[in-house]
Formats: structure tokens, sequence, C-alpha cells
């Protein structure tokens, strides 16, 4: 993967666009200090060369009412290429699951998981343990969000 050069406004217009994507070019110009064409053109530029791989809309999870965040670690009972495909593509149809990890150490993978309830959670878990064969699951609940961003650092 080819890492992709980023000058200081490039920062700041990314650092921009991850606050708010829906921000207009002629706001994003004024606030970084050049004119709408450059402005348009880099966000071209970045998107074709996928460094902008999508732009959505952040829901409020709470206020569709999935108030539990789970943190699932996984222990698998295979490690052949057949078993870790049967299980991603299982744990690809449950959409539940955001975030999906290989780990190293103790956990082979993780899991986050947001659900409804308890008996929500339950119900996501007994879809994920038909899968594949696990040889344990160990379910973490979230007891307070300190962090959550989608930003990424944009290092100089």
């Amino acid at each position: 993967m080819e890492k992709i050069i980023l000058d200081r406004v490039d920062r700041k217009l990314l650092a921009l666009l991850q606050e708010d994507a829906t921000m207009s070019v002629a706001t994003i110009a004024e606030r970084i200090g050049l004119s709408s064409t450059p402005v348009w053109k880099r966000i071209k530029r970045l998107e074709e060369s996928g460094l902008i791989s999508r732009r959505v809309a952040i829901l409020d999870r709470e206020k569709l009412g999935l108030g539990i965040v789970v943190m699932v670690a996984v222990r698998a009972a295979s490690h052949s290429d057949e078993w870790l495909s049967a299980f991603s593509e299982g744990v690809a149809r449950i959409p539940e699951v955001l975030e999906f990890y290989r780990m190293s150490g103790e956990i082979d993978y993780l899991l986050k998981v947001i659900a409804r309830d308890i008996g929500d959670y339950d119900r996501i878990y007994r879809k994920l343990i038909k899968v594949a064969d696990l040889r344990d699951v160990s379910s973490s609940f979230a007891m307070q969000e300190i962090k959550s961003t989608t930003a990424l650092p944009l290092y100089e």
C-alpha cells in the first residue's frame, strides 16, 4: 500500500472533513485560506487516491435504542484458512458487529458489538456461536463511553 504524502493544506482540509463531511467546499476554502476550485481539486485527488474512502453520516446509537456496547473476545477452535473464511463471512453477516479484528496474544479475535439491551445481546451471541466452532467466547460490557471518535490523527 502506497503512503500518500500530505501537505499542511491537505491535513487542514482532511481535519475539517473528519469534523463535518457535509461542509461546503466554499466554507472549507474560507477556513483554510484558498479559493473553492483548488479545494475541490484537492478533495477529488484525495478521493481518487483512496485516502478519502467514503463520506458517511455518524448516527447517535443511543437515540436509536442501541444502548449497550460489548467487546467480545473469541478464541478460535481452529486456525485453518477454511475456519477463518467461514468465521469471517459469518461475522460479516451480523450487522450488530461494528468492528472485527484478528489479534495477537491470548485472544484470537476481538469484536465490537452494539445491542439494545442484554436480551438483544443474547440474540446476537446466539448468532455468533452458530457461525463456526469456537473454543471460547468472553463478553465484556462497556460501563461508560469515555472517548469515541472516527477522526484519525493527521501527523506532519
